[in-house]
């Protein structure tokens, strides 16, 4: 494996950057040619009065999605889909600015982000963690279970999130959530959007947005989407800057058969980024409370992540209303870092010495990752009634390089944190390094079916048969799995109770490969994951309101757990075991709740438990409350978002207890729209200025951001 360079990524991308500063740098130039255009041609502004069959919730004015394919890749309602699902809305994320996917999740119920440094992010559902992340319903599961970098979200119509075991479309994962990414597709009439935003922190925004047919026909139309942005940060040092473009173009072959290509390329620049956090307890088991602006990131610590993917549709209408889609993906990762660590336990005596110390590191890494993916799905006749089939193959295959090197000042002492500036001079990475270079391939086979077996019941029915394989070394362990012929069922009925309520239940599995081996040096079979859910559903206003309360249990076993040590050697071996079980229910509505007046939220009340009865994995809030609501009054549009967890701890190293009191969030959003064409937002986020600490997740964290605010200025046409 080739070293990484530390310039390679940045040169790389240059041109491009050159050309987003360029535009971020000159607004007015942005702005004169579709000002002229618009008097030129005098186009009308586009609205979208509802949702169609494909789902689109952009121009909508609704916090409630239409349909959704995440559970079962058919076209499903809400309250026809038998798991817990929210739908985040394009007009939901505009409002409250939620620019990436950090925030959007936030937002969701049921799930948390456990942000453990300013750009690597976990996420938990049900006390599992996340690792599903698809765009239009595609992908294998986070490499190291981890996002690294912002993921910007001026590219999607909407944000899918499906709660509990999603085997049937996913393989391999927990039975946490799948996060499922839909992409903006072009529109038929010419329209365009641009918005600027100015914030907190020098915060400075650019997004363009702009949609239409190509040719007079309108059978070829085109997408693009353009952002750029920068800001420093209320952590001392920390700034960052990225870059997105999206474009898209369909193109109608003939009467049915629809051809699609497309790109999205995003760049992130972090700079004096935090690698590992802040320690959060004194060595005499006391709680630590530094400044919310104290980092322990180095003046020449950076990390640079690129993110790629280019994808290639063929879509084809069939007889009898079926329809055919052949889709391939490219998804392509490159990191390039340098980073510092800091470790150890802070003395509160500093005649004792700060008791932390250094650790350096340069880090590169290559990810790559192939999907294909073809399915058919329509209709079907059968004892006098409709129902619904898909069947579909699935291949992918990704691989992943990685290069670490490290100085030979590793555990130098450190000043005390409270007087930390970041000065420390930067090592030559060249005492040692450490490598990763694995692969793993997934090739499955899929089949489910919506079976209408009365006017009032629906049956849900389908299953997934899949092989898997990885191998490789990661950092000197090894990588090695197989698991051939898996088949993950999935089944759940919905009886509509009336026009608006329905009963739902569902059972669905996953499962997740393993590596570590049993005494005879043979990987354990995989991780088994399993979710029971049931509960009512609720659809009002002609599908604008919809409702769920859902009661779930979910459960992992055969997890690995240390047996001993094989003879002769110093290997540790493994065994599986009964995992963790979580229980609990959620409250959800979405939607219109009456005309002009916006809602989306709910509450989650959640248990964990080991095999042994015990509890687990409490850094998990037990409670959650999201709320977002907004009022439209003529011209003007106010709302309002609330989150509320629970008490969340954890035991360190040394038996302390490491807690994080029960806290709220509240963000405030105002929006006038002076013309049919331009308008004005305020957002303030944290209005109450609440000082928490972000995630327990591991034994270091960082603070929550501070009050801020954000305005921008947009226009549309």
């Amino acid at each position: 494996m080739s070293e990484f360079a530390v310039a390679a990524n940045r040169l790389r991308i240059a041109p491009l950057t050159r050309i987003l500063r360029a535009l971020w740098w000159t607004p007015s130039l942005l702005l004169a040619a579709p000002l002229q255009a618009e008097e030129a041609a005098q186009l009308p502004a586009v609205v979208v009065s509802g949702q169609g069959d494909d789902g689109v919730t952009q121009g909508a004015g609704s916090y409630s999605g239409g349909t959704s394919s995440t559970a079962t890749k058919l076209p499903l309602t809400q309250r026809q889909t038998p798991q817990a699902v929210t739908v985040v809305t394009r007009d939901k994320m505009d409002d409250f600015a939620q620019h990436d996917i950090n925030r959007v999740l936030d937002a969701v119920p049921g799930v948390t982000v456990e942000r453990i440094e300013t750009d690597r992010s976990y996420y938990t559902s049900r006390g599992f963690d996340i690792t599903n992340f698809q765009v239009d319903g595609v992908g294998l599961p986070l490499i190291n279970g981890n996002l690294n970098g912002d993921l910007d979200t001026a590219i999607y119509d909407r944000v899918e999130v499906l709660r509990g075991a999603n085997g049937l479309m996913s393989g391999a994962g927990n039975p946490s959530a799948t996060v499922n990414l839909v992409r903006k597709r072009p529109t038929h009439d010419t329209q365009a959007a641009m918005s600027f935003t100015g914030g907190s922190w020098d915060q400075r925004r650019v997004e363009t947005d702009l949609s239409g047919s190509l040719v007079a026909s309108e059978t070829v139309r085109g997408r693009v989407v353009l952002v750029k942005e920068d800001s420093e940060s209320y952590l001392d040092r920390y700034a960052k800057d990225k870059a997105t473009l999206y474009g898209i173009v369909e193109a109608d072959l003939a009467d049915g058969t629809l051809l699609t290509l497309g790109a999205h390329y995003q760049q992130n620049n972090a700079d004096s980024p935090l690698w590992g956090a802040l320690p959060l307890y004194y060595s005499d088991g006391s709680a630590t409370n530094y400044d919310r602006s104290t980092s322990t990131s180095t003046d020449w610590a950076y990390w640079d992540v690129e993110k790629q993917n280019y994808f290639i549709e063929l879509t084809q209408a069939l007889a009898h209303g079926w329809q055919g889609k052949l889709a391939y993906n490219f998804f392509s990762t490159q990191q390039d870092s340098q980073l510092f660590y800091v470790y150890g336990t802070p003395n509160q005596d500093s005649s004792n010495g700060s008791g932390l110390y250094s650790y350096p590191s340069q880090y590169g890494q290559d990810y790559q990752q192939h999907v294909v993916d073809l399915y058919a799905s329509g209709p079907l006749q059968l004892a006098g009634r409709e129902h619904q089939l898909v069947a579909g193959l699935q291949y992918a295959r990704d691989r992943v390089q990685e290069l670490s090197w490290y100085g030979s000042d590793i555990g130098t002492e450190i000043a005390d944190l409270d007087s930390w500036d970041g000065s420390y001079s930067k090592p030559d990475f060249d005492a040692y390094s450490l490598s990763s270079d694995w692969d793993r391939e997934q090739m499955s086979a899929y089949l489910a079916g919506r079976f209408s077996l009365t006017d009032a019941l629906y049956w849900t029915l389908g299953g997934r048969l899949a092989r898997y394989e990885s191998t490789g070394v990661s950092y000197g362990a090894a990588r090695a799995s197989k698991t051939s012929g898996k088949f993950l069922p999935y089944t759940g009925l919905v009886y509509d109770l009336t026009e608006q309520l329905s009963l739902y239940a569902s059972y669905a599995t996953i499962f997740t490969p393993q590596t570590d081996a049993d005494q005879n040096g043979d990987p354990l079979d995989p991780m088994e994951g399993a979710s029971y859910e049931g509960g009512v559903k609720g659809e009002f206003y002609q599908g604008r309101l919809n409702t769920t309360v859902s009661v779930f249990r979910s459960q992992q076993d055969n997890v690995a757990e240390a047996a001993g040590t094989r003879p002769g050697t110093s290997d540790t071996y493994y065994r599986g075991v009964d995992g963790v079980t979580s229980q609990g229910y959620e409250l959800e509505a979405s939607g219109e709740l009456l005309p002009n007046w916006q809602l989306a939220g709910g509450f989650t009340q959640l248990s964990i438990e080991d095999a042994d009865g015990n509890k687990a994995l409490t850094y998990v809030p037990r409670q959650l409350v999201k709320l977002a609501t907004s009022y439209q009054i003529r011209d003007l549009k106010l709302g309002a978002a609330l989150k509320w967890q629970g008490d969340i701890y954890r035991t360190s190293s040394i038996n302390t207890e490491i807690r994080q009191k029960q806290y709220a969030l509240l963000d405030l959003m105002a929006r006038y729209q002076f013309t049919p064409n331009a308008y004005l937002a305020l957002n303030i986020n944290n209005v109450t200025d609440e000082k928490y600490i972000n995630s327990l997740y591991w034994e270091q964290g960082y603070y929550g951001a501070p009050r801020s605010l954000a305005l921008t200025a947009g226009l549309t046409f």
